[in-house]
């Protein structure tokens, strides 16, 4: 049986998870505020410069040309800005998943003490329903080591995809630009 101080150690523990886990979300929603107010200030000192360069152009051929050089930095800063969003979000998660496996190592290691101090007191005759409830620990155990590899697989996978597609997606920009730029000449 559980005493009134192990369950209030419990609950306190809970507790104490919840404002750690609070806390990494927090750090991670300050991170992407910082990434915004950073992204819009350079925005608007660009826009200003643009807007500068598009009202000193004389003629199309100038007007053509400003455009061309401000598609490829778009598409690098486009890319640039999406690398920092996954960044931030797959730290915020590693940190939260480590907190959260933490956390269930310690709930799993004190549920498998329950389970053997009720195996240790268990009456006569009663031991294949304990070798039932050890192999039903132990097959829900496994399971959630192989969830958790399986998470951290996809995870592993969506990080090399996302590479992939801005690769691809910066160089689909570069050759668009030298296009352009040849069609210009």
């Amino acid at each position: 049986m559980l005493t009134p101080e192990q369950v209030f150690a419990a609950h306190k523990a809970n507790v104490e998870t919840l404002f750690g886990l609070t806390n990494k979300a927090f750090e991670g929603v300050e991170k992407l505020v910082e990434l915004n107010l950073q992204v819009a200030k350079t925005a608007l000192s660009e826009v200003a410069e643009t807007t500068t360069a598009a009202l000193s152009v004389k003629d199309a051929q100038e007007l053509l040309s400003l455009q061309q050089s401000l598609l490829q930095p778009s598409a690098d800063k486009a890319a640039a800005y999406s690398r920092h969003l996954y960044d931030i979000a797959a730290a915020t998660n590693a940190e939260v998943a480590k907190l959260a496996e933490g956390q269930f190592a310690d709930v799993q290691k004190k549920f498998t003490s329950v389970v053997d101090n009720a195996v240790k007191n268990a009456p006569a005759g009663s031991e294949s329903a304990v070798a039932l409830v050890k192999s039903a620990v132990a097959a829900a155990t496994n399971a959630l080591e192989t969830a958790q590899k399986a998470a951290k697989q996809a995870a592993e996978v969506a990080e090399a995809n996302f590479q992939a597609v801005t690769s691809q997606a910066v160089k689909a920009t570069q050759t668009a630009t030298r296009s352009s730029k040849r069609a210009a000449a």
